[in-house]
């Protein structure tokens, strides 16, 4: 039973640069949405290998990568968008596309990147993309 107890313990946010976890967590919310982010982050309290996780994702992911000033949110964006659909991450892929349009990308750029990734990723990866965008743009009223 103490043991049960033990494992039930709070697991908070451990990460080793605050600064750039800090800075992270306002990109992440303002690319994926502060409820998508709260979600996750509720999602790991009670679980420290999940914690884990979640640190690094918002100290290198969001804080490290997507902070540098060497491209827009909006060529970060289009890069996940033709790398998740080469990889076939269908729900990544998804979280992505909503952020990619808080990112302001139009529906016919994405459009454009899906066409781009079936000819040099291949016509399945792309179809795939095509269909989780419909999806998402069905949901968003686009």
């Amino acid at each position: 039973m103490a043991k049960a107890k033990a494992k039930a313990k709070k697991a908070r946010p451990n990460p080793r640069n605050k600064k750039l976890y800090d800075e992270g967590m306002k990109v992440r919310k303002a690319v994926l949405g502060a409820a998508y982010v709260d979600n996750s982050l509720a999602g790991a309290a009670n679980d420290e290998f999940m914690m884990a996780f979640q640190d690094i994702t918002t100290e290198y992911c969001w804080g490290y990568a997507w902070t540098r000033p060497g491209l827009s949110k909006k060529s970060r964006s289009m890069l996940n968008l033709a790398m998740l659909a080469a990889l076939n991450r269908g729900p990544e892929l998804k979280l992505h596309i909503n952020g990619a349009l808080n990112n302001g990308l139009s529906k016919d750029e994405i459009k454009e990147i899906f066409l781009q990734v079936a000819i040099y990723c291949g016509i399945p990866a792309s179809l795939d993309a095509f269909k989780t965008a419909r999806d998402v743009f069905k949901e968003r009223g686009i």
